[in-house]
């Protein structure tokens, strides 16, 4: 009997700074190595905004070794499920992959007590993607 696939989700905004690095760290935190997690960015910044790592540390998330990723067509060929964040037509489209747009405030340039809540909406966005993906998120 062979093991069912892992699914693989790539979270995409334009700076891969912000939005899409949150994202991912809940997704690989409630996900538990049950979901393939990347993240990328159409236009990648060099570095990851300060508040949003601060936000999630505060939540027991360290990012702080996290580094933008340039979006690349291979990266969302490899992966089943797109989400977008902000990218607009700067996204690959490739049939066969599902694709969600997730509006999201953009915390670029924010402090902290802006992250949060932005921060907070992306966590019940991954507890509800992994319920639909059938995998359950851990406590």
């Amino acid at each position: 009997m062979s093991t069912p696939a892992v699914p693989s989700v790539l979270f995409v905004c334009v700076h891969n700074a912000g939005r899409s690095q949150m994202a991912a760290a809940f997704l690989a935190r409630l996900g538990a190595g049950r979901v393939e997690v990347r993240s990328a960015g159409s236009a990648p910044a060099d570095t990851v905004n300060p508040a949003v790592v601060e936000a999630l540390a505060e939540v027991g998330i360290d990012i702080s070794a996290e580094v933008p990723k340039v979006l690349t067509a291979e990266t969302v060929q490899a992966s089943d499920v797109v989400i977008t964040m902000g990218c607009g037509d700067a996204c690959p489209y490739f049939p066969g992959k599902r694709y969600l747009d997730w509006k999201l405030e953009d915390p670029a340039g924010q402090g902290v007590d802006a992250v949060r809540p932005i921060r907070d909406e992306i966590e019940q966005r991954v507890r509800a993607l992994l319920a639909d993906l059938g995998v359950e998120a851990v406590a």
